[in-house]
């Protein structure tokens, strides 16, 4: 009887942890370039260290494990916004960014501004990175970006001629596949090392990615696995009811 319980209380906490992540996915629908996170658990046989040592196949116990969770990378709907620091990626690739412990990461959310020392910074004053190191933009001028990611300067009272080249966007796209998903929602490569910029990215200026998760499948998501857990839980209620039962039948044999 035990063996309902085992399985039916590893499948409510599989499916709590579930309800989290879709939890999170909603709440991220208006955050720009999100990738929403999936979720999936199996059934994994419970083996002790004898039946390991001598391959016996008689399992006592399964329990539910969930499988590594990975993100959704499918494209949310780019919109105009007219700023020009303001930036999207159209089809692969990301943006690089430098995190508070100075290493790399990577983000598909384009939302930057100028901070006060005249540095390129995404949303949360991340320095945005470029093929020279973070990207600086001097004070008083107009700038704009190419396709490419060069990002360029119009002095006030300067020419269109004398439009000089700040920097380039460090843009990169080592495969969705080679890419895991940290605490703070910013990606990194599987082997943790920088990911070489890739001149086939392009960019979109003044425009925003938005976030590629569907708030109604999220929704009927959180439902669906809200049954699933109520589920398991009048599992759980039956083996207890049905080890009661058995447990008074033992009593009255004796």
């Amino acid at each position: 009887m035990d063996r309902l319980i085992y399985t039916a209380m590893t499948g409510a906490s599989q499916t709590f942890d579930e309800q989290a992540t879709i939890a999170n996915n909603l709440a991220n629908t208006s955050t720009s370039g999100f990738r929403a996170q999936l979720y999936a658990y199996r059934a994994v046989p419970l083996k002790t260290q004898d039946q390991l040592a001598t391959n016996n196949n008689d399992v006592t116990r399964t329990f539910v494990l969930s499988s590594t969770p990975v993100a959704d990378y499918t494209p949310g709907i780019i919109s105009k916004t007219g700023n020009p620091t303001d930036m999207a990626i159209q089809g692969d690739g990301w943006f690089a960014v430098q995190t508070a412990d100075g290493n790399e990461a990577y983000t598909r959310n384009g939302t930057f501004h100028v901070d006060e020392n005249g540095q390129l910074v995404d949303a949360q004053n991340r320095v945005v990175m470029g093929n020279g190191g973070p990207i600086s933009v001097p004070p008083g001028g107009t700038i704009s970006v190419g396709t490419d990611g060069t990002i360029s300067e119009l002095g006030g009272g300067d020419s269109p001629n004398q439009i000089a080249v700040i920097d380039k966007l460090k843009l990169v796209n080592p495969g969705n596949a080679n890419m895991l998903r940290g605490d703070d929602g910013l990606f990194r490569t599987s082997d943790n090392q920088p990911a070489q910029d890739d001149p086939t990215v392009q960019v979109v200026a003044g425009a925003v990615e938005g976030s590629n998760v569907n708030p109604v499948e999220a929704m009927v998501s959180m439902i669906a696995n809200a049954r699933q857990f109520e589920m398991h839980m009048k599992m759980l209620s039956t083996a207890d009811s049905n080890e009661q039962s058995a447990n008074a039948l033992l009593n009255f044999s004796n």
